[in-house]
């Protein structure tokens, strides 16, 4: 049975649909003392047509109590899900746009929450783009900076309103910015990003929530990131991090400085207010250890400030290493927070010292463990940091003791390019610093095969690596011999046409190191790889230079080669090439034409 609420509620549908000016006032404050929140309530609204007499009741004109009312009854049911988008369906969006011209201070406050709970659906936040909503709820961000300086306390009632105004306004933008690219690029051109520091730097906690959720969602954008330097945001951010205790204001502070956090200069900004203290100090604190969202913000924002290395040597004086290494022992952990964690041990461990911290700690089987999971993020950032443990003689020990090698070439099935690629370049150190890697590799059923048919990838990184990969597995005469029978040579040979530096550097290697099974030095001549590498060397950086021709002096063991090499103009920039500083260069150089040169004695 339906309670008495929902034939009472009916009523006063009725009243609003066919009553006059003064009914519908009184039935609109009779409507507002009843709880909206709850379900029944709603459907009975909903029911009897409420909400399109109440959005039509939008567009009364001058009637300011009428006005109110549904902008006091719409904010509260905008809040639950299915009403939201009923809302929407039937244009709720223009009328409220339309009405955000009106002078009424506080027509416009609840207009600002009522589209921030719209907003959170795609359909609104197009629609308040199209009417012209966001440039209008920027201008309402506009508060004289006296009035965000001084206490509410010691504000008249119309001060008051202004501060609540732009906190309003704020709450549309932060909403209607939400994973949407257009609305930023507009919110941005209108002038927000001004508005947005002021508000930032306000004393009223309220509209530093609504400002720092507005930014923190726009900060994917590269013109905020920029503004966020420009404007001065950081100390602000900052400050905020130390002095505030809440939570939701932390979280938007991180999640800030994590997407800015690609930016060299804002993250000397960071460390010069003290912001790598407070963010180790975040994720230390016990409390917070249950709040996934800030946990994720805070590691995420070390994550990329780690990328300096001024601010790794701050970080290693805070023991961020041990304090990281701590997380990952939690089983329950986020994933997201996991996978930020292992994101910033990635730029720690570029240094021995941390390296050795890692190990010495217990970190390096929890990392592999982690290699278990499927979650994609984390996948790609476990192979980086173990690819610069595997660097560490005893670190790798250790990984190969815990079966890591295993894990990691498990993950070349992955259907993450990124994780395939990140694998593979992985695997170079492992199979160089492993005890004995030609037998390692060996064991892994399957594993040369997968290698090998990689190689049809079209993804340029995931060639680069396997490449790389290949070079280190062909210094194993038996393994070169498995790969060979598995198509390695046509393989390498297809991809010679690449204009991409980081596959011309791998694949020139990994050529030169399969030369030295059977007829594949041969076989890559028949096959046309001699003058597709001449090019390398001619118009490739100095790492190419270097790795083609290691290869050319590996092919030109063959005379068939050597003839082709010297028919494709390849002495003149050989020439050059010995006279080098690179020594590999030189010394690779000058076997090749010491090689065309004893073929061309010998025809004499």
């Amino acid at each position: 049975e339906l309670p008495p609420e929902y034939w009472y509620i009916q009523k006063l549908m009725k009243f609003l649909k066919t009553g006059n000016q003064t009914a519908t006032v009184v039935a609109l404050c009779c409507l507002k003392d009843h709880d909206l929140t709850v379900k029944v309530n709603q459907h009975a609204i909903q029911d009897m047509g409420g909400l399109e007499v109440l959005i039509n009741l939008l567009e009364t004109q001058d009637i300011k109590e009428i006005k109110l009312g549904v902008l006091s009854i719409l904010s509260e049911l905008s809040q639950s899900e299915s009403l939201r988008r009923a809302i929407v369906d039937l244009g709720g969006v223009p009328q409220l746009v339309k009405n955000l011209v009106n002078p009424a201070v506080d027509v416009q406050i609840l207009i600002g929450e009522t589209i921030h709970n719209l907003a959170r659906l795609k359909k609104a936040k197009k629609e308040i783009r199209h009417f012209g909503g966001l440039p209008l709820l920027v201008d309402l961000m506009d508060v004289p900076e006296k009035l965000l300086q001084t206490p509410k306390s010691e504000m008249n009632p119309c001060d008051l309103n202004k501060v609540k105004v732009a906190e309003a306004a704020a709450k549309g933008l932060w909403s209607a910015s939400a994973k949407s690219k257009k609305n930023m690029i507009v919110m941005m051109k209108s002038g927000c990003v001004p508005l947005l520091a002021k508000l930032i730097g306000s004393v009223h906690i309220d509209v530093i929530i609504a400002a720092m959720g507005t930014l923190s969602q726009c900060v994917v954008e590269p013109g905020f990131q920029l503004a966020v330097q420009t404007e001065g945001m950081v100390k602000n951010i900052i400050k905020h991090l130390i002095n505030e205790d809440d939570i939701l204001l932390k979280t938007h502070c991180c999640e800030t400085l994590y997407n800015c956090g690609e930016d060299e200069v804002t993250r000397t900004m960071v460390r010069e207010a003290g912001g790598l203290d407070i963010l180790i100090k975040v994720i230390n604190d016990a409390n917070n250890k249950q709040n996934k969202p800030l946990m994720a913000a805070a590691t995420g924002a070390i994550w990329k400030t780690a990328k300096s290395p001024e601010n790794v040597e701050r970080f290693n004086s805070l023991r961020a290493v041990e304090i990281l290494i701590k997380l990952l022992e939690d089983v329950d952990e986020d994933e997201p927070v996991l996978a930020n964690v292992v994101g910033a041990l990635c730029e720690l461990v570029k240094t021995q010292k941390n390296r050795e911290l890692v190990r010495r700690f217990g970190g390096i089987p929890n990392i592999i463990n982690l290699l278990n999971y499927t979650y994609r993020p984390l996948l790609e950032n476990l192979t980086t940091v173990l690819k610069e443990c595997a660097e560490d003689t005893d670190s790798m020990a250790v990984i190969e003791d815990y079966d890591g090698v295993r894990l990691i070439w498990s993950l070349l099935k992955n259907s993450s390019k990124k994780v395939q690629a990140n694998a593979a370049w992985c695997l170079v150190p492992c199979i160089q610093n492993a005890q004995d890697s030609g037998e390692m590799v060996r064991s892994f059923v399957g594993g040369l095969e997968l290698m090998v048919k990689l190689l049809e990838s079209e993804d340029m990184e995931v060639l680069s690596s396997v490449c790389a990969a290949i070079a280190e597995i062909a210094k194993d005469i038996e393994n070169l011999a498995v790969i060979s029978d598995h198509g390695v040579v046509p393989r390498l040979v297809d991809l010679v046409r690449t204009e991409n530096e980081m596959l011309r550097q791998h694949l020139a290697a990994a050529i030169g190191r399969c030369c030295a099974w059977g007829i594949n030095c041969k076989l890559f001549g028949r096959l046309g790889a001699i003058t597709p590498l001449v090019n390398f060397i001619a118009e490739g950086n100095s790492d190419v230079q270097r790795t083609t021709a290691m290869a050319l002096h590996a092919l030109s063991e063959n005379q068939f080669n050597c003839i082709t090499m010297h028919e494709s103009g390849v002495v003149n920039f050989l020439l050059k090439a010995v006279g080098s500083k690179d020594h590999v260069l030189q010394e690779a150089a000058a076997g090749c034409l010491a090689n065309i040169r004893k073929l061309a004695l010998e025809a004499e």
